[in-house]
Formats: structure tokens, sequence, C-alpha cells
């Protein structure tokens, strides 16, 4: 059990070290003061991170890529479903109790 761990761990820290060198590095943007433009940011991320994970998935699929690297590039595609439903959820809770609050 101890080595199932250890070697997890090894592979974790691999595909992290070969992570940090490809991600991107962004530039601090202004403070967006605008919840529009939050939300058509955050569901443009999750939509980008989505056709990145298939194309990973197609690329491991066919061998061009290591298998770490698709199943990264899937869990976060999943985060990012993940926290858009918990939006869209919060969202539609927030609407139905501001409905039935009487006038």
């Amino acid at each position: 059990m101890a080595n199932n761990i250890s070697s997890a761990l090894n592979a974790y820290q691999q595909a992290l070290g070969r992570l940090g060198s490809k991600l991107p590095v962004e530039e601090a943007k202004p403070a967006q003061s605008d919840f529009k433009e939050m939300v058509t940011d955050a569901l443009t991320t999750a939509v980008d991170l989505s056709k990145k994970s298939e194309q990973m998935s197609v690329q491991g699929i066919t061998g061009k890529a290591d298998i770490q690297d698709v199943v990264l590039a899937v869990s976060n595609a999943q985060m990012a479903l993940e926290t858009v439903v918990a939006v869209r959820d919060s969202a539609i809770k927030a609407y139905k109790e501001i409905m039935s609050m009487p006038m």
C-alpha cells in the first residue's frame, strides 16, 4: 500500500513539473466591476477547458499525449463544469427567493 502511495506521489510530482513549464502566465487584469463580464469570462474559460480536454482525449487515444496530461485536462474541465453548475444553482435559488418575497 505504501508503495502505491509513493508511486502515485511521484507521478503527481512529475506531472506538476511538466505542467509548471506549460502554464501560461496571465497578466494582471484590472478589477472587473461588471457582473456580466465576470460570468461571461467564467463561462468562456469553462468552454475553453472543455475543448482542451476533448483535444487531449483524442491525442491520448491516438497515442500522441501522455495519460497524465489527459487526466489533468479532463479534471480541469470537470472542475470548471462543476463550478458553473454550482453558480447556476445559486443564481436560480436566489431568483426563486426574490420571486417569493411579498411585495
